[in-house]
């Protein structure tokens, strides 16, 4: 008998795998995180703060420019605080630049 290859929701692909269903969780909670410190980063910022990986007690910011990146660098200390209160377990959060994709001709 031949078996052909069914196609799976990633949803269905999240729920029988336990890798895929890891990482969906760390990037929900990486997402949460963000929402909960919303608030402190400046209006004008905001657009330009993706939430980016977590590890263990460190999670990462991801700013569209070094600009972005050094004033939320700044703020580090008071982002901490909040999440630490919010009941999440921090001891860094690195911010990255996000790299751009270069355009083709």
């Amino acid at each position: 008998m031949i078996r052909q290859n069914q196609a799976v929701s990633l949803l269905q692909a999240t729920h029988n795998s336990p890798v895929l269903s890891n990482l969906a969780e760390l990037a929900r909670d990486s997402q949460a995180r963000l929402v909960a410190i919303q608030h402190l980063i400046p209006a004008q910022l905001r657009h330009s703060v993706l939430a980016g990986p977590i590890d263990g007690d460190s999670w990462c910011l991801l700013a569209s420019s070094t600009a972005a990146a050094a004033k939320l660098r700044q703020q580090v200390p008071s982002l901490i605080a909040a999440l630490t209160e919010r009941g999440w377990t921090m001891r860094a959060i690195r911010v990255t630049v996000q790299k751009q994709a270069k355009k083709r001709p």
